[in-house]
């Protein structure tokens, strides 16, 4: 019996023909799928005030992905004085005008470009005078003085919640004339 199994001839059978799979093939961007992004600040960013009192933090930060829009906030807290103060350099008896500290705040928009990081500033103006200051001038002879420091400066990467160290974080005293 066993023989007679060996002996056989097994009959093959026709093959088949494999079913043709038709596929679609598409073609992902690697951008969509490949986002290798690490927001970080690259060294502090740096706070300079001008000599017509406009307060300035600039910064580079990379990481961002290419083509992000990255929302910042900067703030700082303004102080200082305004005083008249007439052609010849004197100024009138009494005390200057003081304000602040009042907190300034700056945002913008920035896009990342192609590298994936962003080098920008934002800029503040220094607070204007009150009316109550303006009303102060006797005489169009007098001029408008103003002295402002500012403290507390911040800037935030506020898509990503990324603070960055701005150096320094206070500026000032600048003292400047004010167009009136």
């Amino acid at each position: 019996m066993l023989l007679s199994f060996l002996g056989r001839r097994r009959t093959q059978q026709p093959k088949r023909a494999a079913p043709v799979r038709r596929s679609r093939l598409s073609l992902d961007a690697l951008d969509d799928r490949i986002n290798p992004t690490s927001p970080h600040f690259i060294g502090d960013a740096s706070a300079i005030v001008a000599s017509d009192g406009t307060l300035t933090v600039s910064w580079k930060e990379a990481g961002l992905g290419n083509n992000q829009n990255i929302d910042y906030t900067m703030t700082a807290d303004a102080s200082g004085q305004f005083q008249w103060f007439n052609h010849g350099g004197n100024k009138p008896q009494g005390q200057p005008f003081q304000f602040g500290p009042e907190t300034l705040s700056a945002s913008g928009t920035f896009n990342s470009g192609q590298n994936g990081n962003i080098t920008a500033s934002l800029s503040i103006a220094a607070p204007g005078p009150s009316q109550e200051v303006l009303d102060a001038g006797t005489s169009s002879n007098w001029v408008l003085q103003e002295t402002v420091v500012y403290s507390n400066i911040t800037l935030t990467d506020t898509t990503n919640g990324i603070p960055a160290t701005v150096s320094p974080s206070s500026v000032g005293p600048v003292t400047f004339v004010v167009p009136t």
